[in-house]
């Protein structure tokens, strides 16, 4: 699809990049890189709106064409320009946030009482872990059960903890 889209919309000028999924991506669609040259792309979103791709990978093809062209390869009016050209309509993607593809496996949170840092890990730590920041000794709580919050108990939560 690169290889087709490169000598269709940018007479092929764009040097080969490597193409690929990042499964971590939540908030983006896709992201470039120009050293090496790379282009990811978000399997979460594209997962369900597989109409999205040719957009999105021709989205992170002007930045690789322009860059390629030693110009700006930010959102600048010649991107946008080229945009119109190819029929996107927007920089942005109206993909929303996605939620992860698999769940989480890391089950311990390991807390700091002083300056309340958390983090998550996979293993138990070691007895007398201490935090990274204050030296001062960790909480380690086992994450037993993952389920969804209700929102509106949440909130009321949160509305009676301000009483």
């Amino acid at each position: 699809m690169f290889a087709q889209f490169n000598y269709a919309y940018f007479d092929g000028e764009i040097p080969t990049h490597e193409i690929s999924y990042n499964n971590r991506f939540s908030n983006v669609a896709g992201r470039i890189t120009y050293k090496p040259p790379k282009i990811e792309l978000s399997r979460k979103h594209l997962r369900e709106r597989p109409e999205q791709l040719r957009d999105t990978l021709l989205h992170e093809m002007i930045h690789a064409w322009l860059f390629a062209r030693n110009e700006n390869p930010g959102h600048t009016p010649a991107f946008k320009k080229k945009m119109r050209e190819l029929g996107l309509r927007s920089i942005y993607h109206d993909l929303g946030t996605a939620a992860p593809l698999n769940e989480n496996p890391k089950r311990y949170i390991l807390r700091c009482e002083h300056c309340r840092r958390e983090v998550l890990r996979k293993r138990r730590p070691p007895p007398g872990a201490r935090c990274i920041n204050c030296r001062r000794p960790l909480v380690t709580l086992e994450v037993v059960e993952m389920r969804q919050v209700d929102e509106s108990l949440a909130r009321a939560a949160r509305g009676a903890s301000k009483v």
